[in-house]
């Protein structure tokens, strides 16, 4: 069986709902524990903006999950603690991925399982640090930079800065038409120079770097599927 690893995205209008949403950083663990066939998970907030900034959008929280198959994901995303957060939030995504490469660890293990398969067509990118708080200040100093890159990228389907908690650990998520495409992001300007500090400067107490065949989706966001943009591309 080939691992697949779900990543929703829910959307909350209003204070209450917000609040509901926060709550849940703490209240969801144990429904989300008792989730039949659940692997690994994670719940994470987000940031302003595209997500890549420390502060923290009330608006906007995510779960990510591994399961055995492509058929349990899909049923499990959309019952349970899932049906939940979907009937508080006014909009809601997942997004379905096939682990093809990982190193590194996250919360100290090794949460994909990595298949060979092509890397041909659509892909996305995950990166998780955990952040030394020495470095905090110049960490976050580079983001603006790197953020503003990547938001003018036209072959960006998708992307988002997400994260357990606000500054100290971060998720990068994106979804990008071809390992190309992404490979010239990585490797120019502010991302390629933060990369280079990352690894002459010792910024990440961990790192983990995966990378996932884009397997299929449910739901919307900004009202269509971001992946209707690799479609079209």
């Amino acid at each position: 069986m080939t691992q697949i690893v779900s990543l929703s995205f829910y959307r909350f209008a209003g204070p209450l709902a917000r609040l509901w949403a926060l709550g849940m950083m703490g209240g969801a663990r144990l429904p989300l524990a008792r989730t039949p066939h659940i692997g690994f998970w994670k719940l994470c907030g987000s940031g302003t903006g595209e997500g890549f900034t420390p502060v923290p959008n009330t608006a906007v929280y995510a779960i990510l999950a591994t399961w055995p198959d492509i058929e349990t994901a899909r049923a499990r995303t959309q019952n349970g603690i899932f049906a939940r957060y979907m009937q508080r939030a006014t909009e809601h995504w997942t997004v379905f991925l096939e682990p093809r490469s990982t190193r590194g660890a996250w919360s100290g293990q090794a949460p994909f399982e990595p298949t060979a398969g092509p890397l041909a067509g659509p892909l996305a990118a995950l990166t998780r640090a955990t952040i030394k708080p020495r470095i905090l200040t110049r960490f976050w100093r580079r983001v603006p930079n790197i953020s503003a890159m990547i938001g003018s990228d036209t072959n960006v389907a998708f992307k988002i800065g997400i994260g357990e908690v606000p500054m100290l650990h971060q998720v990068t998520f994106s979804i990008w038409p071809s390992e190309q495409a992404m490979a010239a992001f990585a490797r120019t300007g502010p991302h390629a120079d933060a990369i280079r500090a990352v690894r002459d400067e010792g910024w990440f107490r961990e790192e983990l770097y995966a990378r996932f065949a884009v397997h299929s989706d449910i739901g919307t966001w900004n009202g269509t599927s971001p992946l209707s943009r690799l479609e079209a591309a």
